[in-house]
């Protein structure tokens, strides 16, 4: 069973909060499912799941990988500029899969799920849910 989250960012660089969306697709469609699988559409973007309480994170995890991954250093960037958007996205990964109970997920108190942005903005961006 597979549903598809879109959005836009607006920043070059962000991580967006998606927890929200993604339990209200389990919590309609999750009770005779116990996997939930996000898998995010296209190559400069990641999902990644982190600390929702402290609004600092977003901005602590885009400057590490900033000093590990910086802009305007790579031969992919010959070809239209932007080469580390596609590092990070990799190390990040494209995907993550969340255990599910009763139609809820499984995540911690301060876990939340946020989709990666690393070359927006973009008008249309899409995280594909599979219940498996």
């Amino acid at each position: 069973m597979h549903f598809s989250i879109i959005f836009a960012t607006h920043q070059r660089q962000e991580l967006v909060d998606i927890t929200q969306k993604v339990r209200a697709i389990v919590a309609e469609h999750g009770g005779a499912h116990q996997l939930c699988a996000l898998y995010a559409m296209g190559a400069t973007a990641a999902i990644m799941i982190q600390e929702n309480w402290d609004p600092n994170i977003p901005t602590d995890v885009i400057t590490s990988l900033n000093s590990l991954v910086p802009e305007g250093r790579w031969l992919h960037d010959r070809v239209d500029g932007n080469g580390d958007a596609h590092i990070k996205a990799g190390i990040i990964g494209p995907s993550e899969v969340i255990p599910i109970e009763d139609k809820r997920l499984l995540l911690s108190t301060w876990q939340n799920i946020f989709f990666c942005e690393f070359d927006g903005p973009r008008e249309k961006r899409e995280v594909l849910v599979t219940l498996i």
